[in-house]
């Protein structure tokens, strides 16, 4: 009976091998295709940073919406209301508490960030390199390593549930960890305009660049 294990372990292994690429392939197939098919996406989130101990530094809770190509905002309701909004090849960083307003262009301030992966602005395969990370809280998890090294950061991790955004993770050149939860995401709702659009509030200082 040894032997005949022996004799077709070398069968087995490859057998092994193949399913583990198989599978690592299928998770990169689901992120290429849900990126691929949504065009507009809303959706709950939930912005945990992580200090240097992995303990949990700033909490923030809010609303984002996506329009490809290129549109897309952040909405912070707690614990401060601030906004990220992207349009025209701009990004507006709201913050209501200090009363300012920063006026960025897309590619001087995002690089190839999350933001600008899931705005459709940025080729995947050209800018990252892309490995399966196995499955953990019922997420799929792709790592996405930019082959750019002036792009701002080590990686980012995307979650997939059952081929849709489930989580985020991003970790920076400066050793900061940020983990985002996606809940009630709706994939291609129809959008108004208005919501990608930002009036400066009366009496906030704006910065352009």
């Amino acid at each position: 009976m040894l032997k005949k294990i022996i004799k077709h372990l070398p069968i087995i292994c490859l057998l092994m091998m193949v399913s583990t690429v198989n599978a690592e392939q299928a998770s990169i197939d689901q992120l290429k295709s849900f990126l691929a098919s949504t065009s507009s996406l809303t959706a709950g989130f939930k912005q945990v940073t992580l200090d240097e101990n992995s303990q949990p530094s700033e909490i923030s809770e809010g609303e984002f919406y996506l329009s490809r190509p290129g549109k897309f905002r952040w909405s912070y309701k707690k614990p401060f209301i601030q906004e990220i909004i992207s349009s025209a090849g701009k990004v507006w960083f709201y913050d209501a508490d200090l009363e300012q307003v920063t006026i960025k262009k897309m590619d001087d301030s995002l690089g190839s960030t999350p933001a600008l992966l899931l705005s459709g602005e940025i080729e995947l395969e050209e800018n990252f390199i892309l490995e399966q990370q196995g499955v953990d809280k019922d997420m799929s998890w792709i790592k996405l390593s930019p082959k750019n090294e002036d792009s701002g950061f080590k990686y980012i991790l995307i979650g997939l549930d059952n081929g849709v955004l489930g989580g985020m993770e991003l970790s920076d050149n400066f050793g900061q960890l940020t983990r985002i939860y996606f809940s009630k995401v709706k994939i291609n709702p129809q959008l108004e305009k208005s919501v990608f659009e930002f009036t400066v509030p009366e009496g906030v200082d704006v910065f352009e660049n």
